[in-house]
């Protein structure tokens, strides 16, 4: 599900993410945003595993000066100087709930690598690839049991999925994929691949619609069908299109929580409540 913040931790990460992108545009090298976003990643990883860690963190009980003194304490001279501007940032602000900073330190180091792609121009690729891997994991039974087992070996897990994605995506994907697999915090990684194509589609600045088609759509009819969704939201829309052939024909289309149904199977489920209502 999309992360839901209270207010004050919406104020928390708004201020976090403004000092990241400060950091973020006062430098020229993306293996310098690679290296802040796996460090934030590493970072969060820690957080997870140490309950006593993240409360202490999040206490708004205590002094934000005491807080900073933890984590210099934790991360000066492990992590890079702007890795440690951030987290700073983070842990000055007050956050509603431990939870919730977790989420944020996720939600920055997920920005960080957006960004990075954005800055190569594979931005509109990395949406492509993390969209189209959740669709073969939500695909595949066996697969989507296997990264779902909670009993199962993470390593193991990360092997996997490695093995299938391993020089066919950007570094940007496989950073996020595996880190979504590591940490998948109660998610099904096929929901939480989507959630990270939606981010990567919202860091374009443009709206989501996913589009259910009873066939394949040619380039010509996708060009289309976005021409008339941008033209209906005065916004641009990306296209997420999925092929279900228990549509029977049409489309269904899905944008937030607007559904436009074309679809055969939609309007036969519509005439059946229409008659038994």
């Amino acid at each position: 599900m999309p992360m839901t913040l209270h207010a004050a931790s919406r104020e928390a990460l708004a201020a976090a993410e403004l000092r990241l992108l400060e950091l973020a545009d006062a430098t020229t090298s993306t293996d310098e945003l690679a290296k802040l976003g796996e460090e934030l990643f590493a970072v969060l990883g820690l957080v997870i595993e140490q309950p006593s860690l993240r409360r202490a963190l999040a206490d708004a009980s205590s002094e934000p000066a005491g807080r900073e003194h933890l984590v210099r304490g934790l991360f000066e001279g492990k992590v890079s100087d702007a890795t440690l501007q951030v987290l700073v940032a983070v842990v000055t602000a007050r956050w509603s709930s431990p939870r919730e900073l977790v989420d944020g330190i996720e939600s920055l180091a997920r920005t960080t690598l957006l960004v990075r792609a954005e800055r190569d121009g594979q931005l509109d690729s990395v949406e492509d690839e993390l969209f189209r891997l959740g669709r073969i994991v939500a695909g595949t039974h066996d697969l989507e049991r296997l990264l779902g087992d909670p009993a199962g070996a993470v390593d193991g897990k990360v092997a996997l999925v490695d093995t299938l994605i391993e020089g066919k995506v950007s570094p940007v994907t496989k950073t996020l994929v595996d880190q979504l697999v590591r940490h998948p915090r109660g998610l099904r990684v096929a929901n939480g691949l989507g959630e990270l194509a939606d981010l990567a589609a919202k860091r374009r600045q443009r709206s989501v619609a996913h589009v259910r088609s009873a066939v394949a759509l040619t380039a010509e009819q996708v060009d289309r069908l976005t021409a008339t969704l941008t033209t209906i939201y005065s916004r641009p829309i990306a296209l997420h299109v999925e092929v279900d052939a228990s549509l029977a024909g049409g489309l269904q289309i899905k944008i937030g929580d607007e559904i436009i149904d074309g679809s055969i199977a939609g309007r036969l489920a519509a005439l059946r409540r229409n008659l038994a209502s």
